[in-house]
């Protein structure tokens, strides 16, 4: 995901063009590699291996050797090794670097009247390095003394990365990851939500039925337009929470029909989903995890009341759908109120469906489990 958004603030930054590029962005504690075009990251990778953390096990008490810096260069090339291939062999147009390290690099590397930053121009700031011997002999044109600490560290992983993927020459952005944040928030407000684009290829992935996800997700949000003021269910977040659960709830299938709902829940917890954050990804494995069969409160002991409820709204509209007909559903009519439920449904609609008509009373009884009280009318 931190990927995802520097990509995202880069992108920005340079421009939408059709140009294929490799972003490199090296953090305190992560180092993070994308490729794509213009705001599509195609390979995205984050590495554990920082700035900070570079620094503290190779240069801890300060001395810059030859032999430390050749011990963190081969330490970052292991750590790119499993990857380096991959990215090697689609290539790119362009590499580019992102955030501190890789900025401070090019303001050194300026005052050294170097124009790009280069292999060459690494291997001539090692050796100016090597040859204080020490962080405070440090005197750097264009080194800031806050990243003294740090940028042995940030020149090693650099150095390493050039190594292992053969980049040339790079240049360095202003963006990265607090614009891409900004633009993705922005995306959400103009109908460009990455998490929208992650739900859509999730669904094709696990070959997840549109059509039903469809008819699901509609009935559970005709639901939810007629209870959210009773059950403050009224932020813009519940009807995309429960639109995506709805979307997903099958996503299980495609691993086994046997408790689907159950490896549903935790192929959302555990996989990687650009544009959620982990909140958001745990509350939409709560919704599936619990949007069939028998519910008990150590179910919801993480969550808080807004999730019961969603389930309550998606565990009806997957009910009322559980045949699998494409015609449409009669008018529902939902009211709620504290803890209650109550459904108005035509009688002549669960004459016709019986076999709906006990799915619900024994919803019923399952409810009762978390202290919600359903009551189904007639008219």
């Amino acid at each position: 995901e931190e990927a995802r958004l520097i990509f995202l603030g880069v992108s920005h930054d340079l421009g939408g063009d059709e140009t294929r590029r490799l972003i490199v962005d090296i953090g305190g504690g992560s180092t993070e590699l994308i490729l794509g075009r213009k705001a599509t990251p195609e390979q995205l990778e984050s590495l554990y291996m920082g700035c900070v953390s570079m620094s503290l096990k190779h240069f801890s008490d300060g001395t810059l050797s030859a032999a430390a810096f050749k011990r963190a260069v081969d330490e970052a090339q292991v750590e790119l090794a499993p990857i380096s291939r991959a990215f090697t062999n689609s290539g790119w147009d362009q590499a580019v670097g992102a955030s501190g390290t890789i900025n401070a690099v090019r303001e050194v590397l300026a005052a050294m009247d170097h124009t790009e930053i280069t292999a060459a121009g690494l291997d001539d700031i090692q050796q100016q390095l090597i040859d204080a011997g020490h962080i405070d002999n440090l005197n750097l044109n264009g080194l800031a003394d806050e990243r003294k600490a740090v940028f042995a560290g940030g020149v090693a992983i650099l150095s390493g990365i050039f190594g292992a993927l053969n980049i040339r020459t790079m240049t360095a952005a202003q963006s990265a990851l607090r614009e891409g944040l900004i633009f993705d928030l922005l995306g959400r407000q103009q109908e460009d939500d990455a998490r929208n684009r992650t739900v859509g290829s999730l669904m094709a992935r696990y070959r997840i039925d549109d059509t039903h996800a469809r008819q699901v997700r509609e009935t559970a949000i005709a639901l939810l337009s007629q209870v959210a003021m009773a059950w403050q269910l009224t932020s813009p977040q519940h009807h995309h929470a429960i639109t995506w659960a709805a979307n997903l709830h099958e996503i299980g299938m495609d691993i086994s029909h046997s408790g689907f709902h159950k490896h549903g829940s935790y192929v959302l917890e555990n996989m990687d989903m650009p544009g959620f954050s982990r909140s958001e990804q745990q509350q939409l494995a709560a919704l599936v995890r619990a949007h069939r069969r028998k519910l008990s409160k150590p179910l919801f002991a993480d969550t808080d009341l807004t999730v019961l409820r969603l389930t309550v709204l998606l565990r009806l509209a997957v009910l009322l759908h559980r045949n699998r007909s494409h015609d449409p559903l009669p008018h529902i009519n939902a009211r709620a109120k504290d803890n209650k439920l109550t459904l108005s449904i035509p009688a002549e609609w669960l004459a016709e469906h019986p076999l709906t008509a006990v799915d619900l009373q024994n919803e019923a009884l399952y409810l009762e489990a978390v202290d919600v009280h359903l009551c189904v009318k007639e008219h």
